[in-house]
């Protein structure tokens, strides 16, 4: 005979560590198991899309910093992607190679915070101050090439505002074998851990058709064994030029969506090895645009791989200096539609390393 308790309703956020922002889930409790998970979000909406009706295109581009604030290069970048697509810009090469470069560098930082804070999250204390030990030295290039240390305001319509400084491409491949050693260090410490693996394996599973039915893209996706990267399917910028590999995987849970996102640091840090190896000394940064920058009439999507997934630019244009309308697909909004299917059934316990493995950023999710 089984023994039901009285049904528990209980807030997880929006004032919660284990949120990683301003997320709010209702939860109910029957006892510890989760009978419903509802997510309640706009707590940091700033109506970006709405906003951008009144900009020119220049202007949107630091809102798209704030989007995604983890990884603030790749919102820049779909966005003027988006506008030179629909201008048909020819880039200069070196203002490409300066833009992969960031990128890469980038979706390693924010693949940095993530394993700390889960790391956190589950109730190790040490990896989180070895990711944010390491990743300031990414930020600390950044810093230098831009100014900024996490809004970037980097990216320009046809090209990048700022030529890498004397001696930065020097500075990038020093990092490259730092960083590879310490992702061997984070293995040792993390990796094969017992209590980690007993949180972690066969927690959060789904098959490949769930997935797809859910629209998830980047590692959520890839952890249920289908290959798709916009780097590869769909090459935007330099990235058919290099060699790099799509970490994959058939198991679903939260231990692979952890072992891919270490994966994908190591390739990362492979194409920014091979960008600066053939960075060039000389040329432009910035193709010929006009100062007031006006796309024709018509409309684009434009999408690449950011590190939460499949992010897209939609601009619909009047032909006049602000779009008519513009739309932003956030990774992270649509990859949190599986959390409430994963939960039922579930312990209060694995609710943070569910949520915490999908990987979320507020900031796009309310956009």
């Amino acid at each position: 005979m089984s023994i039901r308790t009285e049904e528990l309703l209980v807030n997880v956020g929006p004032q919660h560590p284990s949120t990683h922002g301003v997320f709010r889930l209702v939860v109910k409790l029957d006892g510890e198991v989760i009978t419903e998970a509802t997510p309640v979000i706009g707590y940091l909406h700033r109506g970006t899309e709405k906003l951008a009706e009144n900009l020119s295109y220049t202007q949107i581009i630091p809102y798209t910093d704030r989007m995604d604030y983890l990884s603030a290069m790749t919102n820049n970048y779909v966005l003027c992607h988006a506008v030179e697509t629909l201008m048909k810009l020819e880039i200069p090469e070196k203002a490409e190679y300066l833009r992969v470069i960031v990128m890469e560098l980038n979706r390693v930082a924010s693949h940095l915070v993530w394993w700390g804070t889960y790391l956190l999250d589950i109730g190790a204390m040490s990896p989180f101050l070895y990711a944010f030990r390491d990743r300031e030295k990414i930020v600390e290039l950044f810093n230098e090439l831009c100014g900024a240390r996490l809004t970037y305001f980097y990216m320009r319509v046809g090209g990048v505002k700022w030529d890498a400084p004397p001696g930065w491409i020097d500075k990038v491949k020093e990092f490259i074998p730092y960083m590879r050693k310490q992702i061997e260090e984070y293995e040792k410490l993390v990796t094969g851990n017992e209590i980690f693996l007993s949180r972690v394996k066969d927690i959060g599973k789904y098959d490949s058709q769930t997935a797809i039915n859910y629209g998830l893209s980047g590692v959520n996706l890839r952890s249920t064994g289908i290959d798709w990267d916009l780097r590869k399917q769909e090459p935007y910028s330099l990235y058919e030029q290099f060699d790099f590999d799509v970490p994959t995987s058939t198991d679903g849970d939260c231990f692979a969506r952890y072992r891919l996102r270490i994966e994908e640091m190591k390739q990362s840090l492979s194409i920014v090895e091979q960008a600066v190896a053939q960075f060039p000394e000389e040329g432009k940064i910035m193709a010929k645009v006009p100062r007031v920058i006006r796309p024709p009439a018509g409309e684009v999507y434009s999408r690449i791989e950011s590190p939460r997934g499949e992010i897209g630019c939609h601009i619909v244009s009047k032909g006049k200096a602000e779009p008519y309308r513009l739309k932003f697909r956030r990774p992270s909004f649509v990859n949190l539609q599986i959390l409430p299917e994963l939960l039922i059934g579930e312990t209060m316990t694995n609710l943070v390393t569910i949520f915490g493995g999908i990987d979320i950023v507020l900031g796009e999710v309310d956009c």
